[in-house]
């Protein structure tokens, strides 16, 4: 993903070698900027809910929410527990969070924990 910063660069770039307005760059900037922070928006207002349930008696042992913002350093600090989902899987996860997605994004058996783990996000 590209940061706003870059985007701002490479419009100042256009400006400097002549290929937008002024005007122009302007509007290019409060777009990429209202972007942004329509973006932030919707991150700060879902959640992630993350459940673990024990496959014997089937009864939820834990059910968590905390806010998306939080879930990559949560993800992050879960890997040293559950190492499953580390890796591509952790970024696979991580990107389908920060795209938007929603729903269930993880199911988990740790057999030999007798647990299952469930991660959706809201």
């Amino acid at each position: 993903m590209t940061s706003l910063t870059d985007e701002r660069n490479r419009i100042l770039r256009l400006v400097e070698s002549g290929n937008v307005t002024a005007e122009e760059a302007i509007r290019l900037l409060d777009s990429i900027e209202s972007k942004q922070e329509h973006t932030d928006t919707r991150k700060h207002k879902r959640i992630a809910r993350v459940r673990v349930t024990n496959l014997a008696t089937n009864r939820q042992k834990a059910n968590v929410t905390i806010p998306v913002s939080l879930i990559d350093v949560g993800l992050r600090l879960g890997t040293r527990l559950v190492p499953q989902i580390r890796g591509s899987a952790l970024e696979d996860l991580l990107r389908a969070i920060e795209s938007g997605t929603t729903g269930r994004l993880l199911d988990l058996q740790d057999l030999e924990e007798g647990e299952r783990v469930e991660i959706f996000a809201e």
